[in-house]
């Protein structure tokens, strides 16, 4: 018996997927090269930029995608890099999608970071792109403040321990009233001897 002849296979063309945001940026955050966004190619000559990381060119990075017309913003979340300028642009108005590196990181031909912001562009704008919980602005306040006096107890702890065995023969409890007779004698001392000024 001779076997069924195959079909011939026809190549796959592009895929179109529909544009479901059209206002859509995408951002690669990179510690050494800097930050590079990508905008849609019908939103300015240069669409994609590179910028710095210090407050004043992040200021001027959002007023770029302002004057670009961008209202959502796909951000790759890489250590704490993304932090600032994604508190900046929440703080213009525009919806932040956090996405998380490693979804968006095993997808092949991506060589350079002006590639994967013209990638995390395309993903965000034809809604591939699902963005991590990040809470609300409050939220997070709270939570820097509660890490910040969390560090600093774990200091002044420290700072106890560390008297406690430098009084140990003199004082019963580093707590306690002479313990605190001694270290105000100690600030007076250095206050009269040793002039700072800053």
């Amino acid at each position: 018996m001779k076997p069924a002849a195959r079909k011939p296979k026809t190549p796959a063309g592009p895929c179109e997927l529909p544009v479901r945001r059209p206002d859509a940026a995408g951002i690669d955050i990179s510690p050494v090269g800097g930050i590079y966004i990508a905008v849609p190619p019908d939103r300015d000559a240069e669409a994609v930029r590179c910028f710095g990381s210090f407050t004043a060119q992040l200021r001027q990075a959002v007023d770029w995608l302002k004057a670009c017309r961008i209202r959502t913003v796909a951000l790759e979340s890489t250590g704490v890099y993304w932090i600032p300028l994604c508190q900046l642009l929440e703080d213009a108005g525009m919806e932040v999608c956090l996405v998380n590196a490693r979804h968006v990181k095993h997808v092949p031909g991506r060589k350079s970071d002006v590639q994967d912001c013209q990638w995390l562009q395309f993903l965000h704008s034809v809604g591939l792109l699902r963005a991590s919980f990040r809470p609300p602005q409050a939220i997070c306040s709270l939570r820097a403040i509660a890490r910040h006096r969390d560090s600093l107890l774990k200091l002044g702890a420290l700072h106890i321990q560390i008297g406690n065995l430098r009084r140990a023969t003199t004082v019963r409890s580093n707590t306690g009233a002479d313990s605190f007779r001694i270290v105000l004698a100690r600030v007076r001392y250095v206050s009269q001897h040793f002039s700072t000024s800053f």
